[in-house]
């Protein structure tokens, strides 16, 4: 079997790459967190954004062609939610992917779905003031809810780019049809998927910074300390990036678990490497390497904590899932 990209692949993740660098560069980047910083619990996500991302079917990507989508798959959708996760993109993308046929709108990016871990302590709510419709998911069941049917209390986020809600109960909503197990093991994977690209971005950004800054007339990326932080930064991206893409396309939940657990590693370990190569610098807020790493933590924590990823494994493994 080979598990290269194909032609199109390529060229989808080369698209998206470029449609990002595009409409969300640094600057924009930049912006987004002091508008967030500033929003104070009101609805901050860039709809206009949203839209162009809907009008690029980034939304649409899993739809079958019959129902307006591309009719294509994981692996697709893999790809497209890492180059959202090395852009550090907001907003909820993994629900509005997931949601593009559940939800009224959300394919063409006129409404903002939501997707809220009701089996998580505590249930947080991703973007709450922004979301037009939420799916709550509990272990079994899913049900919708229009935002105002909650009650929540503000949380505030590691990640600026990201405002939290705690859900404080779960009233009786409309029920959602939905493979929940499917849905749960997608949301983890594409969250994967973000992690994944968070962890390339903070190799690249560490890589840059040591070929330009010198130290004793040499850049420091000549030095063998830093040679071998980087050496690690990539070891670990290429095994998170070989499992992500493996379990999109097995879709085994233990290898979807396993995924996570390597893609987290990668992007927290990664982003705190790249602080270290950056030195000094790297703990200011003029660079952007503290909001990897505080994405990192966040996203690490969503639909499948280390502790959950942990226990899935060592449970195949007694049970012989896994062979030794």
């Amino acid at each position: 079997m080979d598990f290269h990209l194909s032609d199109d692949q390529q060229a989808l993740r080369a698209g998206v790459h470029e449609l990002l660098a595009g409409r969300f560069p640094r600057e924009r980047l930049r912006a987004a967190v002091d508008a967030y910083e500033a929003a104070d619990d009101e609805p901050v996500l860039d709809r206009a954004l949203w839209r162009e991302l809907a009008d690029a079917g980034f939304f649409s990507l899993l739809l079958p062609e019959a129902d307006g989508g591309a009719g294509l798959g994981l692996p697709e959708a893999v790809l497209v939610l890492e180059e959202a996760g090395r852009a550090l993109l907001p907003g909820p993308l993994v629900a509005g992917m997931l949601l593009a046929g559940a939800v009224d709108g959300a394919a063409a990016g006129e409404r903002v779905a939501g997707l809220c871990d009701a089996a998580a302590t505590p249930a947080l709510w991703e973007h709450p003031s922004d979301c037009d419709e939420v799916i709550v998911v509990t272990e079994h069941a899913a049900c919708r809810y229009a935002p105002d049917g909650l009650r929540r209390a503000a949380v505030r986020s590691v990640d600026p780019l990201t405002p939290l809600a705690r859900l404080l109960d779960s009233p009786s909503g409309a029920p959602h049809a939905a493979d929940v197990p499917r849905l749960r093991r997608e949301a983890v994977l594409l969250t994967a998927a973000q992690q994944l690209g968070g962890a390339v971005r903070a190799l690249e950004a560490a890589v840059a910074y040591a070929r330009q800054r010198e130290q004793f007339g040499a850049p420091i990326g000549s030095f063998q300390a830093v040679k071998h932080l980087c050496a690690q930064m990539l070891v670990r991206v290429e095994l998170a990036r070989s499992a992500v893409y493996a379990a999109s396309v097995t879709e085994d939940p233990v290898e979807v678990s396993g995924a996570k657990l390597l893609a987290d590693e990668a992007a927290v370990r990664n982003a705190r490497d790249s602080l270290q190569v950056h030195g000094g610098m790297g703990f200011t807020w003029e660079a952007d390497v503290h909001l990897l790493l505080k994405r990192a933590w966040l996203r690490a924590e969503s639909w499948q904590s280390a502790a959950a990823g942990e226990e899935a494994l060592a449970e195949a493994l007694a049970d012989g899932h896994i062979a030794v």
